[in-house]
Protein backbone atom coordinates (compact mmCIF):
# COMPACT_ATOMS: atom_id res chain seq x y z
CA UNK A 1 0.00 0.00 0.00
CA UNK A 2 1.36 3.42 -0.91
CA UNK A 3 2.28 5.42 2.15
CA UNK A 4 0.95 9.17 2.69
CA UNK A 5 -0.16 12.08 4.90
CA UNK A 6 -2.68 14.54 4.64
CA UNK A 7 -1.82 18.08 5.06
CA UNK A 8 -4.29 20.89 5.64
CA UNK A 9 -4.07 23.73 2.99
CA UNK A 10 -4.32 26.17 5.20
CA UNK A 11 -3.21 25.35 8.80
CA UNK A 12 -0.84 23.18 7.54
CA UNK A 13 -2.00 20.29 9.92
CA UNK A 14 -1.05 16.77 9.22
CA UNK A 15 -2.70 13.58 9.38
CA UNK A 16 -1.81 9.94 8.97
CA UNK A 17 -3.41 7.42 6.47
CA UNK A 18 -5.66 5.63 9.17
CA UNK A 19 -9.14 6.87 8.24
CA UNK A 20 -11.82 8.04 6.12
CA UNK A 21 -10.87 12.01 5.91
CA UNK A 22 -12.42 14.73 3.66
CA UNK A 23 -11.29 18.00 5.32
CA UNK A 24 -9.43 19.47 7.81
CA UNK A 25 -10.91 18.56 11.49
CA UNK A 26 -8.91 21.58 12.89
CA UNK A 27 -10.33 24.68 10.56
CA UNK A 28 -12.82 22.69 8.00
CA UNK A 29 -9.81 23.57 5.40
CA UNK A 30 -9.10 21.24 2.18
CA UNK A 31 -6.80 18.45 2.62
CA UNK A 32 -3.74 17.43 0.37
CA UNK A 33 -2.69 14.39 0.03
CA UNK A 34 1.28 14.18 0.63
CA UNK A 35 3.41 11.38 -0.75
CA UNK A 36 6.90 10.33 0.19
CA UNK A 37 9.10 11.52 -3.57
CA UNK A 38 7.73 15.17 -2.67
CA UNK A 39 10.71 14.93 -0.50
CA UNK A 40 12.85 12.07 -1.30
CA UNK A 41 12.65 12.22 -5.46
CA UNK A 42 14.89 9.43 -5.63
CA UNK A 43 12.36 7.16 -4.72
CA UNK A 44 11.09 7.13 -8.47
CA UNK A 45 12.45 6.56 -11.56
CA UNK A 46 11.76 8.60 -14.65
CA UNK A 47 12.82 6.48 -17.43
CA UNK A 48 11.03 3.20 -15.87
CA UNK A 49 8.00 5.71 -15.45
CA UNK A 50 8.49 6.96 -19.21
CA UNK A 51 9.24 3.19 -20.43
CA UNK A 52 5.54 1.95 -18.91
CA UNK A 53 3.99 0.37 -21.77
CA UNK A 54 0.64 1.29 -19.89
CA UNK A 55 -1.51 4.18 -21.55
CA UNK A 56 -3.88 5.21 -19.07
CA UNK A 57 -3.57 7.92 -15.75
CA UNK A 58 -2.36 4.41 -14.08
CA UNK A 59 0.78 4.65 -15.93
CA UNK A 60 1.50 7.27 -13.21
CA UNK A 61 1.17 4.60 -10.29
CA UNK A 62 4.26 5.24 -8.65
CA UNK A 63 2.92 9.14 -8.47
CA UNK A 64 -0.01 8.14 -7.01
CA UNK A 65 -1.33 7.72 -3.49
CA UNK A 66 -3.42 4.43 -4.51
CA UNK A 67 -2.70 1.13 -6.47
CA UNK A 68 -3.87 0.34 -9.82
CA UNK A 69 -7.23 -1.71 -8.51
CA UNK A 70 -7.22 -3.76 -11.55
CA UNK A 71 -9.86 -4.17 -13.93
CA UNK A 72 -7.61 -4.19 -17.10
CA UNK A 73 -10.18 -4.63 -20.00
CA UNK A 74 -12.97 -2.19 -18.35
CA UNK A 75 -13.21 1.42 -19.24
CA UNK A 76 -11.17 2.79 -15.80
CA UNK A 77 -8.16 0.97 -17.69
CA UNK A 78 -9.18 3.18 -20.87
CA UNK A 79 -8.78 6.71 -18.37
CA UNK A 80 -6.56 9.32 -19.20
CA UNK A 81 -3.22 9.63 -21.63
CA UNK A 82 -5.75 11.98 -23.38
CA UNK A 83 -4.36 13.22 -26.73
CA UNK A 84 -2.92 17.09 -27.01
CA UNK A 85 -3.36 18.75 -30.60
CA UNK A 86 -1.54 21.37 -32.57
CA UNK A 87 -3.78 24.74 -33.06
CA UNK A 88 -1.93 25.55 -36.08
CA UNK A 89 -4.94 27.25 -37.42
CA UNK A 90 -6.11 28.82 -35.00
CA UNK A 91 -2.48 30.10 -33.71
CA UNK A 92 -2.71 31.90 -37.09
CA UNK A 93 -5.88 33.25 -36.61
CA UNK A 94 -5.17 35.31 -33.23
CA UNK A 95 -1.43 35.50 -33.76
CA UNK A 96 0.23 33.83 -31.67
CA UNK A 97 3.17 31.23 -31.91
CA UNK A 98 2.80 28.08 -30.66
CA UNK A 99 -0.96 26.87 -29.51
CA UNK A 100 -1.95 23.30 -28.19
CA UNK A 101 -5.33 21.65 -27.06
CA UNK A 102 -5.48 18.53 -25.20
CA UNK A 103 -8.89 17.58 -25.60
CA UNK A 104 -10.32 15.17 -22.88
CA UNK A 105 -13.25 14.30 -24.67
CA UNK A 106 -11.80 10.77 -25.84
CA UNK A 107 -11.86 9.56 -21.81
CA UNK A 108 -14.58 7.04 -21.03
CA UNK A 109 -17.43 9.01 -19.97
CA UNK A 110 -16.30 12.00 -22.19
CA UNK A 111 -14.93 14.45 -19.60
CA UNK A 112 -11.78 15.16 -17.79
CA UNK A 113 -14.02 14.14 -14.63
CA UNK A 114 -13.03 10.47 -15.30
CA UNK A 115 -9.62 11.27 -13.63
CA UNK A 116 -10.58 11.94 -9.96
CA UNK A 117 -13.62 9.23 -10.07
CA UNK A 118 -10.55 6.26 -10.91
CA UNK A 119 -8.73 7.25 -8.01
CA UNK A 120 -12.04 8.04 -5.62
CA UNK A 121 -13.05 4.83 -7.32
CA UNK A 122 -9.55 2.75 -6.05
CA UNK A 123 -9.38 4.25 -2.73
CA UNK A 124 -13.33 3.19 -1.43
CA UNK A 125 -12.37 -0.03 -3.48
CA UNK A 126 -8.88 0.28 -1.01
CA UNK A 127 -10.86 0.94 2.35
CA UNK A 128 -13.78 -1.29 1.98
CA UNK A 129 -16.03 1.42 0.74
CA UNK A 130 -18.24 -0.14 -2.49
CA UNK A 131 -21.04 2.46 -2.40
CA UNK A 132 -20.03 6.23 -3.19
CA UNK A 133 -22.30 9.72 -3.48
CA UNK A 134 -21.58 12.73 -4.96
CA UNK A 135 -23.38 16.16 -6.17
CA UNK A 136 -23.12 16.85 -9.60
CA UNK A 137 -24.28 19.03 -12.52
CA UNK A 138 -23.70 15.74 -14.84
CA UNK A 139 -19.95 15.56 -15.82
CA UNK A 140 -18.69 14.05 -11.99
CA UNK A 141 -21.74 12.04 -11.71
CA UNK A 142 -21.38 10.09 -15.45
CA UNK A 143 -17.20 9.92 -14.53
CA UNK A 144 -18.28 8.40 -11.25
CA UNK A 145 -20.90 6.49 -12.09
CA UNK A 146 -18.37 5.22 -14.99
CA UNK A 147 -16.07 3.89 -13.05
CA UNK A 148 -18.73 2.27 -10.68
CA UNK A 149 -20.14 0.64 -13.34
CA UNK A 150 -16.44 -0.90 -14.15
CA UNK A 151 -15.91 -2.03 -10.63
CA UNK A 152 -19.45 -3.33 -9.71
CA UNK A 153 -19.56 -0.68 -7.09
CA UNK A 154 -22.89 1.65 -6.29
CA UNK A 155 -22.77 5.28 -7.34
CA UNK A 156 -25.68 7.40 -5.89
CA UNK A 157 -25.76 11.12 -7.53
CA UNK A 158 -27.46 13.98 -6.00
CA UNK A 159 -28.08 16.49 -9.48
CA UNK A 160 -29.68 19.87 -9.36
CA UNK A 161 -33.18 19.38 -11.50
CA UNK A 162 -31.55 21.81 -13.73
CA UNK A 163 -29.13 19.73 -15.49
CA UNK A 164 -28.38 18.89 -19.29
CA UNK A 165 -31.09 16.20 -19.86
CA UNK A 166 -28.43 14.51 -21.91
CA UNK A 167 -26.25 14.52 -18.82
CA UNK A 168 -28.87 12.81 -16.92
CA UNK A 169 -29.45 9.99 -19.44
CA UNK A 170 -25.82 9.54 -19.12
CA UNK A 171 -25.67 8.70 -15.36
CA UNK A 172 -28.83 6.61 -15.66
CA UNK A 173 -27.49 4.38 -18.79
CA UNK A 174 -24.34 3.60 -16.09
CA UNK A 175 -26.86 2.11 -13.66
CA UNK A 176 -26.25 4.85 -10.89
CA UNK A 177 -28.80 5.79 -8.60
CA UNK A 178 -30.12 9.56 -9.75
CA UNK A 179 -31.95 11.49 -7.53
CA UNK A 180 -32.85 15.11 -9.22
CA UNK A 181 -32.42 17.83 -6.38
CA UNK A 182 -35.14 20.87 -6.37
CA UNK A 183 -31.91 23.37 -5.96
CA UNK A 184 -28.64 24.50 -7.21
CA UNK A 185 -25.35 22.68 -7.14
CA UNK A 186 -24.60 23.84 -3.60
CA UNK A 187 -28.03 22.67 -2.43
CA UNK A 188 -27.02 18.72 -3.64
CA UNK A 189 -23.52 19.01 -2.33
CA UNK A 190 -24.74 19.61 1.26
CA UNK A 191 -27.04 16.93 1.10
CA UNK A 192 -24.54 14.97 -0.07
CA UNK A 193 -22.36 15.42 3.20
CA UNK A 194 -25.29 14.66 4.90
CA UNK A 195 -25.83 11.49 3.37
CA UNK A 196 -22.46 10.61 3.58
CA UNK A 197 -22.54 11.07 7.35
CA UNK A 198 -26.10 9.41 7.88
CA UNK A 199 -25.25 6.51 5.74
CA UNK A 200 -21.19 5.86 6.05
CA UNK A 201 -21.45 6.17 2.15
CA UNK A 202 -17.88 7.62 0.52
CA UNK A 203 -18.38 10.66 -0.56
CA UNK A 204 -16.54 11.67 -3.96
CA UNK A 205 -17.29 15.16 -3.95
CA UNK A 206 -14.96 17.41 -6.09
CA UNK A 207 -13.21 19.93 -3.76
CA UNK A 208 -14.25 17.83 -0.92
CA UNK A 209 -12.49 14.31 -1.31
CA UNK A 210 -8.58 15.41 -1.37
CA UNK A 211 -8.01 12.23 -3.59
CA UNK A 212 -9.95 14.26 -6.08
CA UNK A 213 -6.80 16.55 -6.94
CA UNK A 214 -4.61 13.18 -7.17
CA UNK A 215 -6.91 12.20 -10.35
CA UNK A 216 -6.50 15.48 -11.91
CA UNK A 217 -2.97 16.00 -11.32
CA UNK A 218 -2.65 13.50 -13.97
CA UNK A 219 -3.32 15.71 -16.54
CA UNK A 220 -0.48 17.69 -15.46
CA UNK A 221 1.71 14.96 -15.65
CA UNK A 222 0.74 13.99 -19.55
CA UNK A 223 0.93 17.34 -20.76
CA UNK A 224 4.77 17.43 -19.25
CA UNK A 225 5.27 13.83 -20.86
CA UNK A 226 3.75 14.90 -23.93
CA UNK A 227 4.52 18.87 -24.59
CA UNK A 228 6.68 20.54 -22.11
CA UNK A 229 9.89 18.49 -21.60
CA UNK A 230 10.05 17.95 -25.40
CA UNK A 231 9.89 22.25 -25.42
CA UNK A 232 13.10 24.46 -26.52
CA UNK A 233 15.72 24.71 -23.35
CA UNK A 234 14.41 28.21 -21.50
CA UNK A 235 10.83 28.27 -23.21
CA UNK A 236 8.01 27.63 -21.26
CA UNK A 237 4.41 26.94 -21.12
CA UNK A 238 1.16 28.62 -20.43
CA UNK A 239 -1.79 27.04 -19.65
CA UNK A 240 -5.61 28.15 -19.65
CA UNK A 241 -7.90 26.15 -17.38
CA UNK A 242 -11.43 26.21 -16.94
CA UNK A 243 -12.65 27.01 -13.18
CA UNK A 244 -16.30 26.48 -11.24
CA UNK A 245 -15.43 24.78 -7.94
CA UNK A 246 -11.76 25.01 -8.42
CA UNK A 247 -10.42 21.68 -8.01
CA UNK A 248 -9.23 21.29 -11.78
CA UNK A 249 -6.78 24.10 -11.55
CA UNK A 250 -6.15 22.84 -8.21
CA UNK A 251 -5.34 19.94 -8.92
CA UNK A 252 -3.47 20.43 -12.23
CA UNK A 253 -1.08 22.51 -9.98
CA UNK A 254 -0.28 19.50 -7.77
CA UNK A 255 0.61 17.74 -10.92
CA UNK A 256 3.24 20.93 -11.73
CA UNK A 257 4.36 21.20 -7.57
CA UNK A 258 5.23 17.21 -7.96
CA UNK A 259 7.14 17.15 -11.08
CA UNK A 260 9.16 20.43 -9.23
CA UNK A 261 9.63 18.41 -6.15
CA UNK A 262 11.25 15.48 -8.34
CA UNK A 263 13.09 17.81 -10.83
CA UNK A 264 11.92 16.95 -13.89
CA UNK A 265 10.55 20.72 -14.13
CA UNK A 266 12.55 23.74 -13.20
CA UNK A 267 10.12 26.05 -13.03
CA UNK A 268 6.37 25.99 -13.03
CA UNK A 269 4.04 26.73 -16.31
CA UNK A 270 1.87 29.37 -16.15
CA UNK A 271 -1.82 28.74 -14.92
CA UNK A 272 -4.60 30.84 -16.61
CA UNK A 273 -7.96 30.17 -14.71
CA UNK A 274 -11.06 30.94 -16.61
CA UNK A 275 -14.00 31.61 -15.58
CA UNK A 276 -17.48 32.17 -16.62
CA UNK A 277 -18.70 35.99 -15.92
CA UNK A 278 -21.94 34.59 -14.45
CA UNK A 279 -19.86 32.19 -11.63
CA UNK A 280 -16.95 34.12 -10.68
CA UNK A 281 -16.27 33.52 -7.74
CA UNK A 282 -12.71 33.00 -7.23
CA UNK A 283 -11.79 35.64 -10.43
CA UNK A 284 -13.68 38.28 -7.34
CA UNK A 285 -11.92 37.25 -4.94
CA UNK A 286 -8.25 37.45 -7.23
CA UNK A 287 -8.95 40.84 -8.66
CA UNK A 288 -10.06 42.16 -5.21
CA UNK A 289 -6.89 40.44 -3.77
CA UNK A 290 -9.63 38.89 -0.94
CA UNK A 291 -8.43 36.24 1.88
CA UNK A 292 -11.52 34.51 1.22
CA UNK A 293 -14.07 33.52 -1.65
CA UNK A 294 -17.26 35.38 -1.69
CA UNK A 295 -20.34 33.60 -2.81
CA UNK A 296 -22.30 34.68 -6.14
CA UNK A 297 -25.42 33.56 -7.39
CA UNK A 298 -24.61 31.94 -10.81
CA UNK A 299 -25.40 31.95 -13.64
CA UNK A 300 -24.07 30.42 -17.24
CA UNK A 301 -24.46 28.27 -20.09
CA UNK A 302 -21.35 26.30 -18.74
CA UNK A 303 -22.74 24.10 -15.98
CA UNK A 304 -19.88 22.32 -15.26
CA UNK A 305 -18.33 25.35 -14.05
CA UNK A 306 -21.71 27.26 -12.63
CA UNK A 307 -20.72 27.29 -8.81
CA UNK A 308 -22.13 29.50 -6.30
CA UNK A 309 -19.39 28.44 -3.55
CA UNK A 310 -16.53 27.17 -5.36
CA UNK A 311 -15.43 24.26 -2.83
CA UNK A 312 -11.95 24.29 -3.74
CA UNK A 313 -11.97 28.33 -4.01
CA UNK A 314 -8.78 29.03 -2.29
CA UNK A 315 -6.73 26.67 -3.00
CA UNK A 316 -7.23 27.34 -6.38
CA UNK A 317 -6.97 30.71 -5.98
CA UNK A 318 -3.27 30.48 -4.28
CA UNK A 319 -2.04 28.01 -6.85
CA UNK A 320 -2.99 29.86 -9.59
CA UNK A 321 -0.64 32.77 -7.34
CA UNK A 322 2.30 30.23 -6.87
CA UNK A 323 1.94 29.91 -10.72
CA UNK A 324 2.55 33.30 -11.53
CA UNK A 325 -0.54 33.41 -13.61
CA UNK A 326 -4.05 35.05 -13.67
CA UNK A 327 -8.01 34.63 -13.72
CA UNK A 328 -9.81 35.87 -16.66
CA UNK A 329 -13.94 36.13 -17.09
CA UNK A 330 -15.43 35.61 -20.68
CA UNK A 331 -19.28 36.09 -21.26
CA UNK A 332 -21.23 33.20 -22.16
CA UNK A 333 -21.53 34.74 -25.92
CA UNK A 334 -17.83 34.38 -25.67
CA UNK A 335 -17.91 30.54 -25.01
CA UNK A 336 -20.78 29.78 -27.72
CA UNK A 337 -18.52 31.63 -29.92
CA UNK A 338 -15.81 29.05 -28.89
CA UNK A 339 -17.99 25.83 -29.35
CA UNK A 340 -18.11 26.78 -33.06
CA UNK A 341 -14.56 27.55 -33.02
CA UNK A 342 -13.22 24.61 -32.10
CA UNK A 343 -15.63 23.03 -34.10
CA UNK A 344 -14.02 24.17 -36.91
CA UNK A 345 -10.76 22.17 -36.11
CA UNK A 346 -12.55 19.24 -35.26
CA UNK A 347 -13.30 19.41 -31.81
CA UNK A 348 -16.41 19.30 -30.25
CA UNK A 349 -16.27 20.90 -26.90
CA UNK A 350 -19.07 21.71 -23.92
CA UNK A 351 -19.61 24.83 -22.89
CA UNK A 352 -17.08 24.55 -19.79
CA UNK A 353 -14.52 23.04 -21.86
CA UNK A 354 -15.16 26.22 -24.66
CA UNK A 355 -14.48 28.12 -21.46
CA UNK A 356 -10.41 27.72 -21.79
CA UNK A 357 -10.12 28.45 -25.38
CA UNK A 358 -12.66 32.05 -24.88
CA UNK A 359 -10.15 32.98 -22.32
CA UNK A 360 -7.32 31.98 -24.22
CA UNK A 361 -8.89 34.12 -27.39
CA UNK A 362 -9.75 37.14 -24.67
CA UNK A 363 -6.49 37.36 -22.82
CA UNK A 364 -4.98 37.47 -26.67
CA UNK A 365 -7.30 40.47 -27.89
CA UNK A 366 -6.92 42.25 -24.41
CA UNK A 367 -2.79 41.93 -24.99
CA UNK A 368 -2.98 40.47 -21.45
CA UNK A 369 -0.57 37.98 -22.80
CA UNK A 370 2.84 38.24 -25.02
CA UNK A 371 1.83 36.04 -28.28
CA UNK A 372 5.28 34.92 -28.44
CA UNK A 373 4.45 32.41 -25.39
CA UNK A 374 3.47 28.92 -25.77
CA UNK A 375 -0.45 28.51 -25.34
CA UNK A 376 -2.10 25.08 -24.10
CA UNK A 377 -5.90 25.01 -23.82
CA UNK A 378 -7.31 22.59 -21.71
CA UNK A 379 -10.63 20.98 -23.13
CA UNK A 380 -12.76 19.32 -20.48
CA UNK A 381 -15.78 17.30 -21.62
CA UNK A 382 -17.07 16.62 -25.16
CA UNK A 383 -20.16 18.65 -26.48
CA UNK A 384 -22.26 15.68 -26.90
CA UNK A 385 -22.48 16.48 -22.85
CA UNK A 386 -24.91 19.66 -23.68
CA UNK A 387 -26.41 19.50 -27.38
CA UNK A 388 -28.75 22.38 -26.84
CA UNK A 389 -25.93 24.91 -26.33
CA UNK A 390 -24.25 23.70 -29.36
CA UNK A 391 -27.06 23.96 -30.84
CA UNK A 392 -27.33 28.21 -29.51
CA UNK A 393 -23.73 27.85 -30.84
CA UNK A 394 -24.48 27.67 -34.74
CA UNK A 395 -27.13 28.33 -37.38
CA UNK A 396 -29.81 26.35 -38.07
CA UNK A 397 -29.63 24.20 -41.17
CA UNK A 398 -31.76 25.16 -44.11
CA UNK A 399 -34.87 22.84 -45.34
CA UNK A 400 -34.96 22.63 -49.01
CA UNK A 401 -36.99 20.64 -51.34
CA UNK A 402 -34.87 17.59 -52.65
CA UNK A 403 -34.02 19.14 -56.32
CA UNK A 404 -30.85 20.21 -57.95
CA UNK A 405 -31.85 24.00 -58.13
CA UNK A 406 -33.04 24.48 -54.69
CA UNK A 407 -29.28 22.76 -53.81
CA UNK A 408 -27.70 25.40 -55.66
CA UNK A 409 -29.35 28.16 -55.00
CA UNK A 410 -28.84 27.13 -51.38
CA UNK A 411 -25.56 26.83 -51.93
CA UNK A 412 -25.06 29.62 -54.11
CA UNK A 413 -23.16 28.07 -56.51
Amino acid sequence: MTEFIYECSSCKQTLPDDGVFYTCPTCDANLIVRLPFEKQPQLINQTELLNNPERSIWRYSPLLPVPDPGFVHTPLHKIGFTPIYRGNKLASQLGIKNLWLKDESPNPSGSFKDRSSAIVTARGIQTGMTTSITASTGNAGAAMACTAASTGTTAIILAPKSAPPAKIAQLQCYGARVILVDGSYDDAFELSKQASQTFGWYNRNTGYNPFTAEGKKTAAIEIWEQLLRHLPIGESLTIFVPVGDGNIISGIAKGFEDLLALGWIDTLPRLIGVQAKGSAAIANAFAQNADSITAVHAQTVADSISVNLPRDGMRALRSVQRANGCFITVSDDEILQAIATLGSIGIFAEPAAAAAYAGLKHAIQKQILDPAQNMLALITGSGLKDVHAAMRATQAAPIIEPTIQNLKEVMRV
